[in-house]
């Protein structure tokens, strides 16, 4: 089971950059990029991210009264990592607990501290590869290494299988999104992938493809984030060969 991570900053070249130093991090997944402190707050509260690394521009101010909120609305509020470019917030990240400053430029042996310590505070146990499926008396398990995707059906998902079978739960996509294993990435409103089945992005056409039966699916804009993800994650294991 990996950690998942959202950023709070409206320098789009400063959120790429941090993004490439953490794809050294197998285990560290993005689940979300904000632009405000409104933005951030939904964001946290609708992907409950492990860490949050907040950029302490001129909206520090903004930062640190959101930050006060979530204790309203969570009982585990995330890890906070500061970004910032002189150390004029240093004091009052402190008192608002963060668990790290980082000062522009970036700097990777800062980063590579910062994240062993984090691991050591939030150690993650293996991700139980079954997933149970419980309605009334009836106990359903699956390996979660056989199911290729997801499917939103109104308020029911349906499991599609690699042995070609569908299996049916009455909850819904939302439910599973947060609770199956990080090789599984939600690039569509109704269907959430595995991704060791993927075998082709064609962004063009916004269509991921399966290896098995090359079955297309779609993914959306508003999942862009996670296909980049996906993208990233696949292209670690990939021997490049660009026309």
């Amino acid at each position: 089971m990996g950690y998942t991570y959202t950023i709070l900053d409206t320098d789009a070249e400063s959120n790429l950059q941090l993004q490439h130093y953490l794809e050294e991090y197998d285990d560290f997944r993005c689940k979300g990029v904000a632009k405000g402190s409104i933005e951030g707050l939904n964001t946290i509260l609708k992907q409950t991210p492990d860490v949050v690394f907040v950029h302490l521009n001129d909206k520090a101010p903004e930062y640190f009264h959101m930050i006060m909120e979530l204790h309203q609305y969570l009982r585990e509020i995330p890890i906070f990592i500061a970004l910032a470019s002189s150390k004029k917030y240093a004091y009052q990240a402190i008192k608002n607990q963060f668990f790290d400053y980082w000062l522009f430029p970036y700097n990777e042996f800062d980063i590579r501290k910062t994240i062993l310590r984090l691991k050591m505070k939030m150690p993650k146990e293996d991700q139980p590869q079954t997933l149970l499926l419980q309605s009334y008396k009836d106990y359903r398990y699956l390996n979660t290494n056989e199911i290729m995707y997801l499917q939103a059906d109104n308020n029911t998902t349906d499991f599609f299988m690699k042995d070609g079978s569908t299996i049916s739960a009455f909850k819904t996509l939302k439910t599973f999104e947060n609770s199956l294993p990080s090789n599984f990435v939600r690039v569509h409103q109704s269907y959430i992938i595995n991704t060791s089945y993927v075998s082709r992005i064609n962004y063009g056409k916004g269509i991921c493809t399966l290896k098995q039966n090359k079955l297309q699916l779609p993914f959306s804009k508003s999942y862009k984030s996670n296909v980049e993800n996906l993208k990233q994650i696949l292209s670690k294991n990939s021997i490049s060969a660009l026309n």
